[in-house]
């Protein structure tokens, strides 16, 4: 089966850890931790309609049921503190035990 069968509704308190610039993630990066980042907040809407109508099942990992979709272009990138960017083409969105779900551009499916 492919894409989400039920309603679900968006959870934007996780929004801004994957936007370019939020205060979010520069604190991410001040604590040296990378940051996953969409090319901006049109193109994580647009990633996730396309995961919710054919996103691929890819497990529960880590309490949260995920769906995901390669792209053919990049999505967004991945900084590093070092300022090093990786292209990204694989979107992903978790769903919580509430319905809630939230978008994350990623290298490749998580794993448990």
């Amino acid at each position: 089966m492919s894409g989400i069968g039920r309603n679900v509704i968006p959870d934007s308190r996780h929004f801004s850890k994957h936007l370019p610039n939020t205060p979010q993630v520069l604190r991410l990066l001040r604590r040296r931790q990378s940051a996953h980042i969409f090319s901006d907040k049109e193109t994580m809407f647009q990633v996730a309609r396309a995961i919710l109508e054919k996103g691929e099942y890819t497990g529960t990992i880590r309490g949260y049921e995920r769906y995901g979709l390669f792209f053919s272009q990049p999505i967004g990138f991945r900084l590093d503190p070092s300022g090093s960017r990786i292209p990204l083409f694989y979107g992903e969105v978790k769903i919580d035990a509430n319905d809630r779900y939230h978008p994350i551009p990623r290298t490749r499916p998580s794993e448990g």
